[in-house]
């Protein structure tokens, strides 16, 4: 079962147990086709919808989906979301994130921040060249630059601290 916020307005539930969707309680009949890898063609009630996936972060579990001509920003809590806001506890609030640390050996190609810039959760900080690949490295949190502790050229290790956050 997952939770959906719809431009960050409504809040439906659907479910894909079955042979067909449910959503908020109540079957959802349509025929869906997929036509490649990010369009979709659906009838429902006698409508017909072209449906094309823009932007998936799989990470931060949001689509932004163009339906027929209309944009939608769409939010997924899974049931672990779900379990977790229960709680009374949050994903995003469980741990507070110290450090960006190196996810594998790698050349820092570019770095665009310096101590005392303000970023935001996603926003890119490096990008680490690791087997002929380029990795942009984002944020994992809101926060303050205390220490960049690498600089552009430099090799890092796997686990090497790149930057601090205050």
């Amino acid at each position: 079962m997952f939770r959906a916020s719809v431009d960050d307005q409504e809040s439906i539930e659907i479910d894909f147990s079955g042979d067909q969707p449910v959503v908020n309680g109540q079957p959802l009949p349509w025929d869906l086709v997929r036509l490649n890898d990010r369009t979709f063609h659906i009838i429902h009630q006698n409508r017909s919808y072209t449906a094309e996936i823009l932007q998936l972060d799989q990470a931060e579990k949001t689509v932004s989906l163009k339906i027929n001509q209309s944009i939608h920003q769409i939010k997924l809590k899974d049931r672990f979301d779900l379990l977790l806001e229960q709680m009374g506890m949050s994903s995003a609030n469980l741990t507070k994130i110290n450090d960006i640390k190196a996810p594998m050996p790698g050349l820092i190609l570019s770095l665009s921040l310096q101590p005392g810039d303000v970023i935001r959760k996603g926003d890119p900080v490096l990008i680490l060249e690791a087997m002929k690949m380029e990795n942009v490295i984002k944020s994992p949190a809101d926060g303050t630059i205390k220490t960049v502790r690498i600089n552009r050229g430099q090799t890092v290790e796997k686990n090497q601290v790149l930057v601090e956050f205050q």
